[in-house]
């Protein structure tokens, strides 16, 4: 997900944070990203099964697809 991002520049880049947030508020802001990396997979995962029933309730009834055949 981050290419070329080696140990050093991660360790900058958190060095800036704490810098900026302080050390008390750096947890907090963790706990908030990940449940909003959490919410947006949830979303996600509902839009393609949503999608996907449409794609299967679109075909006509002998052409239904079968998952377990696939």
């Amino acid at each position: 997900m981050l290419p070329n991002i080696g140990f050093g520049e991660l360790v900058v880049i958190l060095g800036i944070a704490l810098l900026l947030f302080g050390a008390k508020r750096l947890p907090e802001i963790a706990q908030g990203m990940g449940r909003s990396v959490q919410a947006f997979k949830k979303g996600l995962r509902d839009t393609m099964s949503e999608v996907e029933e449409t794609k299967t309730a679109a075909l006509p009834q002998d052409q239904k697809l079968d998952h377990k055949q696939v």
